[in-house]
């Protein structure tokens, strides 16, 4: 029995019987099952779990949540709808100018993250909070797995056995097509669809001139999302690194904050936008800068299963858990990065 529940035992046993009641914690484990005096326990402190890097995407992305569905369809508005030839002027001319409004589309399947945990029996009646903090690490687990698989994953190629899910995966960023300018991908429900071109900044050219490439970045994000809340830089660790070491000519950080006397918040902001972290970033593409909550969406199925089954072994019981999720590139315009491929 734990200490908790010998303690939930003798209060009740008190308030039913008006008197003092001793609660004694010095019985043995259950877990080691030793005899008196010899492996015997006063106190298990609650366990926890090495902290986990959950998701960084979402800090920013557009996250909302779908219904119990097997796929998810994205519209995009496209074209002018005034006449560019004239827009001025009171006359409409209906069936003719040029508009050229049209829409652009692309379907993805919803992914599933799945986890199959066996318990022991002894341990979940013998360490406090441990049914609880196993669910809190697998949500953070999932995050990890998730997140990898939309920073890196191609989902057009590659075994299903992948740690980022290959062909039953996320569409990956490192997967959308590198170009000098963003443009949409092709429209259809097929799975070729929807991959769209992601401006892409070369910074292979001139390593030694590495400020002058994450300028070019900067300068390559359409003005018009500058002055949006969700603009932040991802960078993977190593890059971060790289940035905070390179010096003027008087030994000063290049990025040293404005108005911060040390050296430690170099890199926490550049150019006026948050640097996030981001370690699931690969080292082809470090570098990422957008409006996160019009570059990229992520839908989650509003359900997500975890059922404990008893006795699947003989003195186990085993934890099962899904999870379903979708991510894409939603308004490719809205981001940029810079490539080491």
């Amino acid at each position: 029995m734990s200490a908790i529940q010998k303690f939930t035992d003798g209060i009740k046993e008190s308030l039913q019987t008006g008197g003092k009641v001793k609660i004694d914690l010095r019985e043995a484990s259950a877990l080691t099952g030793s005899g008196l005096d010899i492996g015997g326990r006063t106190h298990f402190d609650d366990v926890f779990a090495k902290l986990r890097y959950a998701n960084p995407f979402r800090m920013g992305a557009l996250n909302l949540k779908t219904p119990n569905v097997s796929a998810v369809q994205f519209v995009a508005k496209t074209g002018n709808a005034t006449n560019q030839t004239n827009p001025w002027g009171y006359t409409f001319t209906p069936n003719t100018g040029t508009p050229g409004t049209a829409t652009n589309f692309w379907q993805l399947p919803t992914r599933v993250i799945t986890a199959q945990l066996p318990v022991r029996l002894a341990a979940l009646d013998d360490i406090n909070g441990l049914q609880n903090e196993l669910i809190e690490d697998l949500i953070l687990e999932f995050g990890q797995v998730e997140a990898a698989s939309m920073a890196v994953n191609d989902d057009q190629t590659g075994s299903t056995t992948t740690t980022t899910g290959g062909t039953n995966g996320l569409r990956g960023l490192d997967s959308y097509t590198t170009a000098a300018a963003s443009a949409f991908g092709t429209s259809g429900a097929g799975m070729t669809n929807g991959i769209h071109s992601i401006a892409t900044i070369d910074m292979t050219a001139s390593p030694s001139n590495l400020y002058n490439r994450i300028v070019e970045i900067a300068n390559a994000l359409p003005a018009q999302y500058w002055a949006l809340d969700s603009v932040a830089w991802h960078m993977n660790p190593s890059m971060i690194m790289t940035l905070r070491e390179l010096r003027d000519n008087s030994g000063l950080p290049l990025f040293l904050e404005m108005g911060e006397a040390d050296e430690s918040a170099a890199v926490g902001s550049i150019f006026g936008w948050k640097v996030i972290p981001n370690p699931y970033l690969s080292e082809d593409f470090p570098v990422y800068l957008a409006c996160w909550n019009r570059f990229l969406q992520i839908c989650d199925v509003e359900e997500m299963s975890i059922q404990m089954m008893e006795e699947t072994a003989p003195g186990f019981m085993t934890m099962y858990a899904e999870k379903r999720v979708v991510s894409t590139v939603r308004d490719p315009f809205a981001g940029v990065r810079g490539s080491n491929a």
